[in-house]
């Protein structure tokens, strides 16, 4: 019986058998960079997550903002909230993931509900007055 991995062995074609070898690019893989590659000039090391900043938003700003508005600031916190909400959504939308986008739409949407209840607060006392002339 002959060993399986003997390099003397030859094959039917009367050739000894060759190692192949692949030879392919460095990929980035999952978020990590392969040893040796340069990102923004210095050298990442192996094993090194990439990170990628995010840039900052207002929109925890603008959903205290708005949250206030509601009992307190009414017209006069929410228009400024509902400013620096679509400031922050903009930029959120720019970036796909951004851990600020929640927080940018709900203060909007908190915002566009605190200018509609000062609307229909003033109608009603518009009727009000309306009534008593």
């Amino acid at each position: 019986m002959q060993p399986a991995n003997d390099p003397n062995q030859f094959t039917q074609y009367g050739q000894s058998p060759q190692t192949q070898y692949i030879v392919t690019q460095p990929q980035q893989v999952a978020g990590f960079q392969q040893p040796g590659m340069q990102m923004g000039g210095m050298v990442q090391q192996p094993g090194m997550p990439i990170v990628m900043g995010m840039p900052q938003t207002s929109a925890t700003l603008a959903l205290v903002l708005s949250i206030v508005s509601i009992f307190f600031g009414s017209i006069c916190l929410a228009i400024p909230s509902l400013i620096i909400a679509n400031n922050a959504i903009s930029i959120t939308s720019m970036y796909p993931g951004h851990p600020d986008s929640g927080t940018a739409k709900a203060a909007q949407v908190i915002s566009w509900i605190s200018i509609g209840l000062f609307v229909l607060i003033m109608m009603f006392y518009i009727a009000i007055f309306a009534s008593m002339a």
